[in-house]
């Protein structure tokens, strides 16, 4: 994805299919993620697989891809931004088509995209958090109707600033892609001696060669990793608080937080979820540091195919066109 050529319809196109392709392989680890981070279901699953078995065994195969309507739904829109505004903002720091882009350009231009993208993503991932979040089945309407009923349309951006924060991390995920495609792209079919490693090692940030599948599927795999190493504590933040309503309501009592939780940042028996800062303290007091990694397991996992059948469908999407 080096190259910076600017077709804003050939980009949205590839983002599209891509985003559709990455969506169907990973969607049940996202299913078991959603669960873990969920507040009312703290303790119900012990492990990764432990979830996938039960949900499989309670809601049947089809419980793992509960909510997907909504983010297939709008895949196309939100991919086709992520990769389309991605390139675009690569476009605007660049003199020429022929330049090569920096590590650090490629970063901005990343985080840029998230910014973007996370007007789509946060009514979309809203929707599909309550879906997954709820044991009884209910259609992508009903919970649209549910959400403009209580909040109207400002409700269906509740978290809006998490997911903002969230997708900054698409810096780190596109730097994380075009830095291990640079270094596993050889220069030569000779092997490298470890000067010639030392020497690529401090030039990977101008390198420009067309890496070959291996090299981008790895690349893939190794930005999706990045990506979410960056971002998950956010992600938990975000989590929660679309999973709750922004006022009390008596479904957030639980073992884990109490009815009335001690925070300083909202008046008593308040939402403890409410702000971006309020839930991390209220969930750092109530349950550690470890819960801001609570459901990375299945999320790294997730992120390796899924990001290669990401990148992978998209720069064949671009070659196939170009």
């Amino acid at each position: 994805m080096i190259e910076v050529e600017l077709n804003p319809l050939l980009d949205f196109l590839a983002g599209t299919i891509s985003g559709i392709a990455g969506l169907v392989v990973g969607y049940p680890f996202d299913t078991v993620k959603v669960r873990f981070q969920n507040p009312d279901m703290t303790g119900k699953y012990r492990s990764t697989m432990h979830a996938l078995g039960t949900i499989i065994k309670e809601e049947r195969f089809i419980g793992l891809y509960k909510g997907i309507t909504s983010p297939l739904a709008t895949a196309a829109l939100m991919n086709g931004l992520v990769f389309a505004s991605y390139r675009l903002f690569m476009k605007i720091q660049l003199e020429n088509n022929s330049s090569i882009p920096t590590l650090t350009q490629i970063a901005l231009a990343g985080a840029g995209s998230g910014i973007v993208s996370s007007i789509v993503t946060t009514p979309t991932e809203l929707i599909k958090i309550r879906q997954q979040s709820l044991l009884v089945p209910s259609s992508t309407y009903e919970v649209i109707v549910d959400i403009l009923r209580k909040n109207g349309i400002r409700g269906l951006y509740r978290g809006m600033t998490a997911t903002a924060l969230r997708d900054l991390g698409y810096g780190s995920y596109f730097l994380a892609y075009e830095a291990t495609s640079r270094f596993f792209t050889p220069v030569s079919d000779s092997p490298l001696s470890p000067s010639e490693i030392q020497l690529l090692l401090s030039q990977v940030d101008g390198q420009v060669r067309t890496p070959s599948w291996a090299a981008m599927l790895l690349a893939g795999g190794v930005a999706g990793i990045a990506g979410w190493m960056t971002t998950f504590p956010l992600d938990v933040v975000k989590t929660r608080m679309q999973s709750t309503e922004s006022s009390y309501t008596g479904s957030i009592s639980n073992p884990t937080t109490g009815s009335s939780p001690s925070n300083p940042l909202l008046p008593p028996r308040a939402n403890p979820y409410r702000t971006v800062w309020s839930t991390i303290f209220a969930s750092y007091q109530a349950e550690g540091l470890a819960v801001f990694f609570r459901g990375l397991a299945p999320t790294l996992i997730r992120a390796v195919p899924v990001n290669m059948a990401t990148f992978a469908t998209f720069e064949a999407v671009i070659h196939w066109f170009s």
